[in-house]
């Protein structure tokens, strides 16, 4: 096994964010100490605690580290103190410069959900068995970067706009990686869209159309974003790789948290076209929690799995750390929001995942 060198920038960010980032270095040193690679660590401020440090949610010091490192592993941004809907600067605009910045434009949020969490789900168990699904989210368009953005009070009224919009290039680069991923795992892509509505999602859809016969051993339906939510729901297990736009995925994604029985579990890749990639866990900063010692950090903990093998190439490694969670929730343990049969801290349960990671190990996975 060659060893790897890699220079990875944490951004700890606001509320559980510093506690869970904690867990995900930890386990990025073990894998360093026992399969001998060396990786160092530089901590930076985003979001909200960047605000109060230094007015700006990405500080020009933050973004250059980012800039030079091989890989980015982030906590949470936002929460009460930052929470002013009227204010110019928000924390999440430094998450979102960020992904711009760095040109990610794709974001894969990976949901699997593991026997032994079956009851932690609202849904029945033979609603969710076999869920292993990836959605593909596109990062930097949409309506959440869209021109005009704007808010007007002409003393009789309140008028608030937001455009949504996407260009061809933007959608086929999204779409074109989606197709790529669908044809390594099952061969099903489900593009989500609201084409009978938006001009946008008509865009989109032609865009899928066009790339499709590129790709004759993946298999494409459509579905519109309200039929799809419901899906979720009812079917999930029918999904395989879903590709759709920035808000739309955004929505979908924290509803397939409950099919995995909890958002603490569940990790996220933002990727470009090279391979550095940034990596967090798809929950919020959870301000209550803050603290606490009690928040999930599997979410960061795969999350770090996932930087071992889309930033450094390491793929064994970033197997042996999913196979070390899925055996410590097979045993039953967990943190609260897991209902678990035995209830660990964030220290504890980051710490037994920690001393499951053995190599090597062989599955498949995204």
């Amino acid at each position: 096994m060659k060893a790897t060198s890699a220079q990875i920038v944490l951004l700890p960010g606001d509320g559980i964010g510093p506690e869970v980032i904690r867990e995900g270095r930890a386990v990025l040193e073990t894998v360093a100490a026992r399969f001998g690679h060396t990786f160092t660590f530089a901590s930076h401020a985003i979001g909200g605690v960047a605000i109060d440090s230094t007015l700006n949610p990405l500080p020009r010091a933050t973004l250059a580290a980012c800039e030079r490192a091989d890989a980015i592993l982030l906590g949470a941004v936002g929460g009460p103190a930052w929470d002013d809907p009227r204010a110019k600067v928000r924390p999440e605009q430094g998450l979102l410069g960020l992904r711009k910045a760095l040109g990610l434009y794709a974001n894969l949020r990976p949901v699997r959900v593991h026997p032994a969490l079956a009851e932690s789900s609202p849904l029945k168990p033979e609603r969710i068995a076999g869920v292993d699904l990836v959605f593909v989210r596109e990062l930097t368009g949409g309506i959440y970067f869209g021109w005009p953005r704007l808010r007007e009070d002409t003393g009789e009224r309140r008028r608030a706009v937001d455009t949504l919009e996407y260009t061809d290039d933007e959608i086929r680069r999204v779409v074109r990686l989606a197709f790529k991923l669908a044809r390594t795992r099952r061969g099903k892509l489900t593009s989500v869209d609201k084409a009978n509505v938006l001009e946008s999602s008509r865009l989109w859809r032609e865009i899928v159309n066009e790339l499709a016969p590129q790709f004759p051993d993946v298999r494409v339906e459509h579905q519109l974003v309200d039929s799809c939510a419901m899906r979720l729901l009812t079917a999930a297990p029918d999904f395989d790789v879903v590709v759709t736009d920035n808000m739309f995925c955004d929505i979908l994604t924290d509803e397939a948290a409950a099919l995995a029985g909890s958002l603490g579990l569940l990790p996220s890749a933002s990727l470009g076209d090279g391979t550095r990639g940034l990596y967090e866990p798809i929950h919020g900063s959870a301000p209550d929690l803050a603290g606490k010692d009690a928040a999930n950090p599997i979410g960061t903990i795969l999350s770090a799995a996932l930087l071992l093998r889309h930033s450094l190439g390491l793929v064994e490694e970033a197997l042996a750390v999913e196979r070390a969670v899925d055996d410590v929730i097979a045993t039953g343990a967990g943190t609260a929001d897991m209902q678990p049969g035995e209830r660990l801290t964030t220290g504890q349960l980051g710490e037994r995942i920690r001393d499951a990671i053995v190599l090597p190990v062989r599955r498949a996975v995204i």
